[in-house]
């Protein structure tokens, strides 16, 4: 069991104002990797708030250059105490997306942390700086307490995930070496919901898609030429009706995944989804018939219509325009084949009739899951069901995205995720925020995983180390 007072130490963090103090600090910084300019924010945030940090465990610091010129740099601080011992991968990064200045409530400047009640509101509070503030305080007051680790410890920050990580898989394979683990612990995401303790494994992936009906460059009189020209919104809505009909089921064999996984439905039984405050109600009727809402959420595909135009919206005007677009987005679990979207997505609205519209993958990224079975998984669920009086959720994946390709398909490490946000954060838009009491009770959760990797009782022993 973690030392009572190490638990009460993490939560005086909290108490006393020093952790809402750090992370207001680290707010201030606009390190926005959506806009080019904020190169000097991020570069200030490294060398100002996690260099000081990483030292202050007792790392070795080295900042690293992007393989892809699109991307920010990479930092990584060592700490070795034993060859002998395990070795941790933390992970978290230093991005931020757009602050939306000027459209938060009550006049709230996204630089600068404000609290009201529990929320404590601030660009990056939620996604991703709270988090990785809680594990390195987390590892701060450990080490403190006991005066080693008991592991060693490699920490990774990039500063362009919400840009899709450009360069961190090529940097990955590069340094795998350096970044040699057993096992990777790290935060981001969202909960189950506000008062679950949550590990979840993987996240879906995701395909960008756009689809064109460019048949014109002029618009024509409505009167006068309609019922002879092809109308590019009428084409764009049917051909997206035989895609997705109009109750969100995928009608393209090639987009839905192989099937629901025995292990993967197992762990979904009894999982609510959503009933915090500000959450929206799920719709009955609504995605894969024949599944729960948790199954459909963590457990299928989705294929959403992001936007969708022709013309003026606001302002109609009687003429058939000439052209109309779509932006949509597949999001996909492990174990869907996704290099041929575009072929099959073109190839199936050629069958249905629409040959002209114009498919094309605007971006992507992949899908990821640490199996369920991994030793690592009931390891940390025990650990950490000792020091909470709830049970822990475990989740096969989140609903969004993150880079756990990275950790598991090249440096080929079991990934365990111990998030510290919840799905009402409002992350990526005004008002993003984070609880206090998530953190509070994150960092006794956190240290309570570091520590058992660290003394590894009898009563919880670690599983065989890979290094072994």
């Amino acid at each position: 069991m973690i030392p009572e007072n190490l638990v009460q130490r993490a939560e005086e963090y909290v108490d006393s104002g020093a952790f809402f103090a750090e992370l207001s600090a680290m707010v201030a910084y606009p390190t926005e990797s959506t806009r080019p300019h904020s190169y000097l924010a991020v570069k200030a945030y490294l060398d100002e708030i996690l260099v000081p940090a990483l030292t202050q465990l007792g790392c070795s610091v080295a900042e690293y250059a992007n393989p892809d010129p699109s991307g920010g740099p990479f930092l990584v601080g060592t700490r070795v105490e034993s060859p002998k011992l395990p070795t941790l991968l933390c992970y978290g990064h230093a991005d931020v997306v757009d602050g939306h200045a000027g459209q938060w409530s009550n006049g709230r400047d996204p630089w600068t942390l404000t609290a009201d009640g529990d929320r404590w509101y601030g660009r990056g509070a939620a996604d991703n700086k709270g988090q990785h503030l809680v594990n390195l305080a987390a590892l701060r007051l450990l080490l403190a307490e006991q005066g080693s680790l008991g592991f060693n410890l490699t920490f990774l920050f990039e500063t362009g995930e919400e840009i899709g990580s450009p360069g961190l898989a090529a940097f990955a394979a590069a340094h795998r070496e350096e970044l040699r683990a057993d096992v990777l612990i790290a935060s981001d995401g969202p909960r189950l919901d506000a008062a679950t303790p949550t590990l979840f494994l993987g996240a879906r992936g995701g395909v960008r898609l756009l689809l064109d009906v460019d048949l014109r460059p002029d618009a024509y009189h409505s009167g006068n030429w309609g019922g002879l020209l092809r109308n590019p919104a009428t084409t764009l809505a049917g051909a997206l009706a035989s895609l997705v009909d109009g109750h969100g089921r995928i009608q393209v064999p090639a987009l839905r995944p192989p099937g629901l996984p025995d292990q993967v439905r197992e762990a979904l039984t009894g999982v609510a989804v959503g009933g915090s405050p500000g959450d929206p109600v799920p719709d009955e009727g609504w995605g894969e018939p024949g599944l729960t809402p948790a199954e459909r959420l963590y457990g299928w595909n989705t294929l959403e219509v992001l936007s969708l135009g022709s013309a003026d919206i606001d302002h109609p005007v009687n003429a058939i325009p000439g052209r109309a677009r779509a932006a949509l987005q597949l999001r996909y679990v492990a174990g869907t084949e996704v290099s041929r979207v575009r072929e099959a997505i073109a190839e199936h609205l050629a069958a249905h009739g629409y040959p002209m519209v114009e498919v094309t993958v605007h971006r992507s990224f992949p899908a990821g899951r640490t199996p369920l079975d991994d030793p690592w998984v009931d390891w940390a669920r025990t650990a950490l069901e000792q020091v909470t009086d709830r049970p822990v959720a475990v989740l096969p994946n989140i609903g969004g995205s993150l880079p756990h390709h990275v950790f598991t398909d090249i440096l080929g490490l079991p990934a365990l995720w111990l998030p510290h946000s919840y799905p009402g954060c409002l992350q990526h838009a005004p008002d993003e925020h984070l609880l206090g009491t998530i953190a509070r009770e994150g960092i006794v959760l956190a240290a309570t995983l570091f520590h058992a990797l660290g003394q590894a009782p009898a009563h919880l022993p670690l599983p065989v180390p890979r290094s072994a």
